[in-house]
């Protein structure tokens, strides 16, 4: 990996010199715009659209359009005379439980490296935030943008996870939450069984992204010239009612949870392990009308 940004951590008279690296990439197949008649790679220009002209890189800005339609220019002394205050620094702000940060907040997650120098307070920091079991809420500027923080501990490595500011997470408004919505209680039993049969501990490296493996098969076969094949799709019988839907999917869960168990079983050569069964459903009661149809 290597490096995207330098700066240190800011911990009250403590400063620790780190580097910042990106924690994350995308596996995304990627392609090119290129002209169906001979694959030749499309190009585009700069153009203004007041003069017709292109415009060299070193010749644009950036503006802010008024609602007016008239532009205001920044230019890079502009930008350079900002106040950020936390430049080159990550403040630490102070440490709450991690329960407390709302996932939604969280944008994009970076490792901290300690500089040679830093390696010491870097550990005791490192360290005793682990203890806590708390995580530090702190505030950096990255690409000229000032973003709060998160700095938690991960297989030994502090993680940096930039945050959006409060406004910038939108409120929902949806109608249905100011709707009566009846649920009966047998859907509700129901529904929770279905939660206990799919428990189990995350594994991530259980799931695949499918469609990139299939588009990659797409390529694969186009490169050697074989024709391309696409697997059939399982029809599903649309279920008869919510309650139907609800008690099928329970045991096509338990199911697949049984087999799954089975051939992990069989690998390591052990017995599968004996899981506690699901709460048993309550029993059917005839539903009551209550001036609604339920859903």
């Amino acid at each position: 990996m290597r490096s995207i940004w330098k700066g240190a951590i800011s911990f009250g008279l403590v400063t620790i010199p780190v580097k910042l690296y990106s924690a994350t990439e995308q596996r995304d197949v990627s392609f090119h715009q290129v002209h169906r008649e001979d694959g030749g790679r499309i190009k585009y220009k700069r153009v203004c659209t007041v003069d017709g002209e292109e415009v060299p890189y070193s010749d644009i800005a950036k503006g802010y359009e008024l609602p007016s339609g008239e532009m205001v220019i920044l230019t890079d002394e502009d930008f350079a005379e900002l106040p950020l205050s936390s430049s080159r620094r990550i403040d630490v702000l102070q440490f709450v439980e991690q329960e407390e940060v709302d996932p939604i907040y969280f944008a994009k997650s970076y490792y901290l490296e300690p500089d040679a120098q830093g390696a010491k307070p870097y550990v005791l920091l490192r360290d005793a935030l682990e203890n806590s079991g708390q995580v530090a809420i702190v505030k950096v500027a990255l690409r000229q943008r000032e973003s709060l923080a998160t700095l938690r501990v991960r297989e030994g490595i502090f993680v940096l996870e930039t945050m959006l500011w409060p406004d910038e997470v939108r409120t929902p408004d949806f109608p249905f939450l100011d709707e009566d919505i009846e649920i009966r209680k047998q859907e509700l039993s129901m529904a929770t069984s279905l939660i206990e049969s799919m428990e189990g501990e995350f594994d991530p490296t259980e799931y695949k992204d499918a469609y990139r493996e299939a588009l990659q098969a797409v390529i694969d076969a186009k490169i050697e010239g074989r024709e391309v094949t696409r697997p059939e799709e399982a029809e599903e019988e649309p279920a008869a009612d919510l309650l139907s839907a609800l008690r099928a999917s329970v045991e096509a869960a338990k199911k697949s949870r049984g087999e799954r168990d089975g051939k992990a079983a069989s690998s390591s050569g052990k017995k599968p392990a004996r899981k506690p069964s699901a709460k048993p459903a309550a029993k059917k009661e005839p539903a009551k009308s209550r001036g609604r149809k339920s859903a």
